[in-house]
């Protein structure tokens, strides 16, 4: 059986268009308004991001993490402190992120330091979450080679009991939030003859200031 030859796969964007009039003046601002449509339009999953991150030699890495908060300092997400990605955050403290709406034919990339949130705010967000979920954190040594799936969830068995009649599930030390504090957010807009429509913003001495990239 032959497979698809991808070079064949088209799609035109004629949706919308996007300019520098039509743009807020502070990029949050922005991202919240293309969120919010985003929600209205129930784009699935839409605080799915792509999460880049870099070791100490440089070797990208990327996975989805779903955004969790964001606020004029920047956008928050959590993770196991432990897992490949908190030890790339550690060693190098920078990132790049991407939301990706096909239903709205837009993207958005965003790029900046990485800081911890404090322990009271990944505390907060912990208790928040379904009590499966907590005690997931504690069951898996994320991204840590292990032998089956049996000892998965032998550990999440294990915690279960630990915890049981618990009122409150204490949080891992391990684990807890970061923000990707922004020097640089891009907004893209699919348009015709892939001459899509590219808003940068980039702080420069405290300010944001916007430009139109080519496409």
């Amino acid at each position: 059986m032959s497979f698809i030859d991808i070079s064949t796969i088209r799609e035109e964007y004629t949706r919308q268009a996007l300019s520098e009039k039509d743009v807020a003046s502070n990029p949050i601002d922005q991202f919240k308004k293309w969120f919010e449509e985003a929600m209205n339009s129930e784009v699935y999953v839409s605080n799915a991001m792509s999460l880049g991150t870099a070791d100490k030699s440089g070797q990208p890495s990327v996975r989805i993490v779903l955004l969790k908060g964001i606020d004029e300092k920047g956008f928050k997400f959590f993770t196991n402190y432990e897992s490949s990605k908190g030890q790339q955050l550690m060693d190098n403290p920078k990132a790049a992120a991407t939301l990706f709406w096909p239903e709205l034919e837009r993207q958005i990339r965003i790029e900046g330091a990485i800081e911890k949130l404090t322990h009271q705010e990944s505390e907060k967000y912990f208790h928040s979450r379904p009590i499966g979920s907590q005690i997931g954190a504690w069951s898996s040594p994320q991204s840590k080679k292990i032998e089956s799936r049996g000892e998965l969830e032998d550990k999440e068995a294990l915690f279960k009991e630990k915890f049981d009649g618990l009122e409150k599930i204490p949080k891992p030390d391990h684990w807890g939030g970061y923000s990707i504090v922004p020097n640089s957010i891009e907004f893209w807009q699919g348009r015709e003859n892939r001459l899509h429509d590219r808003i940068l913003y980039e702080l420069k001495d405290g300010n944001w200031v916007t430009s139109r990239l080519a496409p």
